[in-house]
């Protein structure tokens, strides 16, 4: 066990959060956290880390427990370059190399059989065995795995402070990867990721040897990952074995087989007390009353189920139907600031299509909406097009307004009761109404911008990312109301789901080209994979013929002749110490195994100095041979 809760109650003040929460997150484990926006998800977290510490039970940890945390937008404040701070993980395994040099140094002047020759030979033997099982030898290739993986390939030396705050989220997520800690808990990891970056975070994930507890609200990354599912519903934690999918069977069923127990109680109970009602008057039949008036009183009381709040109904419609093209974008060049996001790009949308709009962050999905929507060139738009549009950022909303006038000022011809009512519909209640915007949560806000979405009766929808800060009930609930739509979309999701879901098409923003993929998520997941087969196949045959094109090149010089025949000569003796030096390498290695050596200590102390030797040799003719055969 790692950690656990026993009999966990917390509040804010008279508000009431988390009540009888009990719970267990063993070695191995794959735990996502879920529920809705405000159930006490974050709460939970911050108490297992002891930020805040409960009012009633306790959380228990393993001693010696190393606990990993990527909290929402919790990113770094730092002066150093990505690949020094990912450095700095490992100062101890860096210090343990260099000690060991020393070491080795230092027993080579050591008197064998001494005192101080057995003193270092210890220290020596101690330092080699942390060295191998921290793999010391392999940090920078653990560092860029994990760097190339999380999208900074490119980015080493960038300085850390001059990043956006997702970077930094993200590079965050990337030292907690390479910190390897007995538990990892994450609270949202998967924003700011773009898709490529999510299957691969998915399965490094999948071989990490710690325990994770992780709250999302990705369902793909939940089944993908998960094995256990924890729900904070109501102020109680309730535990499903399984991924998300197979939580949602079992929940279902969970509540049927209570509701059917609880609905047998009541019809029990009513009939218990109408013969008891009946009969205890009567002299002939007082006893039998009183015996199922005992019964009455011995009978524990079901709890009927909990049903939790509807969840949010949204309903997309429009007055107008366009005529069959909405949307044609020719030849558009599109660019910000300097750089070129679409050459030439061409993309047609008939009525009634749903078509995603994927690429990585920073590729110019959000730029293209905003320029379909502002009627730039390049975009036509057909006759009678509504167009309705959901901005991510939410710069389409006044943050001074309350709830109600922010809709109301939008629609007056419509009466109170009607805003509040599709209010109401979109999850915003009485309390919400007088709310400043810029005071809601990023759910709330988001329910409101969709609400706005809904009263601009758009036939034609451009939604960037509308399913971010939506708790999942939330955005199935979206999913449903946009399939049901019968007009077009055009939308921008990191959502897997979302995506497979709703897209009829897939339009990909890629290296400056707008590629159309024809059929839905799954088919252009699969066209992507076998395009990039496809590229690599290609790189390697033109590698290929550009050697064979070397191979038959016309005539040289007698100079240039003489000195690839050096170039040949030299390859050949380099190839050949090189091999000779990996040999007494794997000799040594097997003499150090030996028991008998390596009760020598100084022999071991010779060796390991030899093997030093033979590394830094080895690196050297490396280095020339790579240079030459370029």
């Amino acid at each position: 066990m790692l950690v656990a809760a026993e009999n966990l109650k917390f509040s804010y003040g008279d508000n009431l959060i988390l009540h009888g929460v009990n719970f267990a997150v063993h070695e191995g484990h794959r735990v996502g956290l879920i529920g809705a926006n405000g159930e006490g998800k974050t709460t939970l977290l911050k108490l297992i880390c002891g930020e805040i510490l409960p009012d009633e039970g306790k959380i228990i940890k393993r001693n010696g427990i190393n606990i990993g945390v990527l909290e929402q937008n919790g990113g770094y404040v730092s002066g150093n370059t990505v690949y020094s701070e990912m450095l700095s993980v490992f100062s101890e395994e860096l210090a343990a190399v260099e000690k060991q040099e020393i070491l080795a140094s230092q027993l080579s002047e050591c008197e064998y059989g001494g005192k101080e020759y057995a003193i270092v030979s210890a220290k020596m033997e101690s330092l080699q065995g942390y060295i191998a099982s921290r793999d010391c030898y392999n940090i920078d290739i653990k560092i860029k795995t994990v760097l190339n993986g999380m999208g900074f390939a490119e980015k080493y030396n960038q300085i850390i402070d001059t990043m956006s705050g997702g970077e930094k989220t993200r590079l965050k997520l990337a030292r907690l990867l390479l910190e390897q800690p007995d538990l990892l808990i994450l609270d949202e990891p998967t924003n700011h990721l773009d898709i490529s970056t999510l299957f691969w975070l998915e399965e490094y994930l999948s071989a990490f040897k710690g325990a994770i507890l992780t709250v999302s609200h990705d369902r793909y990354f939940l089944d993908k990952l998960c094995a256990e599912i924890f729900e904070i519903e109501n102020k109680k934690l309730s535990c499903f074995s399984g991924n998300y999918s197979k939580y949602k069977v079992l929940k279902a069923e969970k509540y049927a087989l209570a509701l059917k127990e609880y609905e047998a109680q009541i019809e029990e109970r009513a009939k218990l007390q109408d013969y008891v009602d009946r009969n205890i008057v009567r002299a002939t039949t007082a006893k039998s009353a009183q015996s199922r008036v005992k019964q009455l009183e011995k009978m524990e009381l079901l709890e009927k189920p909990y049903l939790p709040p509807s969840p949010p109904r949204f309903k997309f419609v429009y007055d107008v139907q366009p005529y069959e093209n909405v949307l044609t974008v020719k030849n558009l060049n599109l660019q910000i600031g300097g750089k070129r996001l679409i050459s030439e790009g061409q993309l047609g949308i008939r009525r009634g299509e749903k078509v995603a709009l994927t690429g990585e962050n920073g590729t110019g999905k959000t730029t293209f909406l905003k320029h379909i929507v502002s009627g730039g060139d390049g975009v036509e738009t057909g006759r009678f097009v509504r167009l309705a549009y959901y901005s991510q950022e939410g710069e389409n909303v006044n943050g001074e307004n309350t709830v109600l006038s922010e809709l109301w000022e939008r629609h007056t011809g419509l009466t109170q009761t009607e805003v509040r009512s599709a209010l109401a519909r979109c999850g915003l209640f009485e309390e919400d109404m007088q709310k400043k915007v810029f005071s809601l949560s990023g759910g709330e806000r988001a329910k409101l911008a969709l609400c706005i979405l809904e009263c601009e009766r758009g036939n034609v929808l451009l939604l960037d990312e509308p399913t971010n800060h939506l708790d999942l009930n939330a955005r199935e609930s979206l999913e449903k109301a946009l399939k049901e739509f019968e007009g077009t979309l055009l939308f921008v999701s990191h959502d897997r789901y979302f995506l497979s879901v709703l897209a009829e098409r897939v339009a990909e923003i890629e290296d400056g080209k707008l590629t159309v993929f024809e059929g839905g998520y799954e088919v252009y997941t699969e066209e992507k994979k076998k395009l990039k087969e496809k590229k690599l196949l290609e790189q390697e045959r033109e590698r290929l013929a550009v050697a064979e094109a070397e191979k038959q090149n016309g005539y040289r010089s007698k100079k240039e002749r003489a000195e690839e025949a050096r170039k040949k000569e030299r390859v050949k003796k380099l190839e050949a110490d090189l091999s000779e030096l990996e040999k007494e390498e794997e000799e040594i290695n097997s003499m150090l195994s030996d028991a008998a050596v390596l009760s020598d200590y100084k022999k071991v102390a010779e060796l390991t100095s030899r093997l030093n030797e033979i590394k830094i040799k080895t690196d050297e003719l490396y280095s020339e041979y790579g240079n030459l055969i370029i």
